[in-house]
């Protein structure tokens, strides 16, 4: 099996394939403090908890927007996981997409894997909308090249902003209120929090699909808070919780198979 790594600012997101079959995924929080140990004992522990041994791990690839927990992360993997030298997504590896952008150095590792996933799966043009700590846009062309997007604030980093800026604002879940005039500083909140993103993916996304060239756009939304965003609007098309795994395991094949 595979052991794919998604090291995010807020979670790791771990998952295991057999073949192109996502066998199981879960998350850790991403925490700096933390050892190689103790990531390697949580990361154990899930899969005993799901019945799978690392003897069954034949490799691993991992790919990170947190460099300080790089190391860590791979001396978990390496140790608790079995796997001597699990591949990182970064320069030289080969993943199949052309970057057409000013310095392609600076894309994101799981914005490289959000677009391989995507065109490999649903074809291009297509558009991946990632709501993360950061909402992202990764655009694709009809070639199947990356050629840029958008970086915003994510959702929950937005309404913690407010709780931590504001003094008589309070803590807020994200949902969907009834009305979007709020009755209340609690609804007024979720009103402005859940509308705006909603509001803000529509807007991007309508001008990037302008700018692509074409209403055959496909959007693919991924992330947390993905299923109550597009339960909402036409303008998301799938919502896939797995798709950085997914474009993970399509780079690590496009490697071991050279």
């Amino acid at each position: 099996m595979l052991l794919a790594v998604d090291i995010g600012n807020t979670n790791i997101v771990v998952g295991l394939f057999d073949k192109d079959k996502l066998v199981t995924s879960f998350r850790i929080a991403s925490e700096r403090d933390r050892t190689a140990d103790e990531y390697g004992i949580l990361m154990a522990h899930f899969l005993e908890i799901r019945k799978l041994s690392k003897e069954e791990i034949d490799g691993a690839i991992i790919s990170s927007v947190v460099p300080p927990l790089n190391e860590a992360i791979e001396r978990a993997v390496v140790q608790y996981c079995g796997v001597e030298d699990p591949l990182q997504v970064g320069p030289g590896v080969k993943t199949g997409l052309a970057i057409k952008i000013e310095n392609p150095k600076e894309v994101g590792a799981d914005r490289v894997c959000d677009a391989v996933a995507v065109t490999e799966i649903y074809g291009a043009p297509a558009i991946v909308v990632d709501f993360g700590t950061a909402t992202t846009f990764s655009a694709v062309d009809s070639e199947g090249s990356f050629i840029g997007g958008a970086i915003a604030p994510g959702v929950m980093t937005a309404s913690d902003a407010l709780f931590s800026k504001a003094s008589k604002l309070p803590r807020v879940d994200i949902a969907k209120p009834k009305t979007v005039i709020g009755k209340s500083t609690v609804t007024a909140m979720q009103s402005g929090i859940f509308f705006g993103a909603l509001g803000m993916v529509e807007e991007i996304v309508g001008r990037m699909k302008a700018e692509i060239g074409g209403n055959k756009t496909k959007v693919i939304a991924t992330g947390g808070l993905a299923p109550l965003i597009a339960s909402q609007t036409d303008t998301i098309d799938t919502v896939d919780p797995d798709i950085t795994l997914k474009g993970l395991r399509i780079i690590y094949e496009r490697n071991v198979s050279q």
